[in-house]
């Protein structure tokens, strides 16, 4: 007997569409314990992905911390998570930053690229035109640091296949709204 299927969830349906769009959301959270649990089981709870996930306090004495979301989705997709975000107990704003195109967003990288001879050249050239900065050198691999917008860090990723690219840690994508006023 086969077990019924589970429906389609939103974001699913929403990758096979031609109209998806990544957008970074800022989260305004109480700082306290099991809120990054709750956000976090809100995306799983609904097959939501989550491209890049990054926390941090900002605001110490008042207890507030920052989660910013990278995620995939169709407009009515992304505005359905605004609107579930906002209606968490601990949540004090959401931002959708990607709207307006009025935010800026970075990410730091390090990527392990090993090579002898001309590859280590090759490596060296590509990561000055990038603005990587050599952290950690032996005689056969590189450590590179990178910061930049995530599409500039996955096509460095890319160019370091072929040349040795052993592994890549990155930190997730920070952002902030441009002008004076706050999110």
């Amino acid at each position: 007997m086969n077990a019924p299927a589970s429906p389609p969830s939103p974001y699913s349906a929403a990758t096979k569409l031609s109209n998806v769009e990544a957008h970074t959301l800022s989260v305004l959270v109480d700082n306290e314990p099991g809120v990054l649990a709750r956000v976090v089981g809100l995306f799983s709870g609904r097959a939501y992905n989550i491209d890049s996930l990054t926390v941090a306090e900002v605001a110490h004495a008042e207890h507030l911390s920052r989660i910013t979301i990278r995620t995939l989705g169709a407009p009515e997709t992304i505005e359905q998570i605004r609107h579930q975000l906002e209606r968490l107990v601990p949540v004090r704003k959401v931002t959708d930053l990607t709207l307006g195109g009025r935010s800026l967003e970075r990410e730091l990288s390090m990527v392990k690229v090993k090579g002898r001879g001309d590859d280590r050249t090759d490596a060296l050239q590509l990561a000055e035109a990038f603005r990587a900065r050599v952290v950690d050198a032996t005689t056969e691999s590189f450590i590179f640091e990178l910061t930049g917008k995530p599409e500039k860090i996955d096509e460095f990723v890319d160019l370091m296949r072929p040349i040795g690219l052993v592994e890549v840690s990155r930190t997730g994508v920070a952002a902030i709204s441009r002008g004076p006023d706050p999110i």
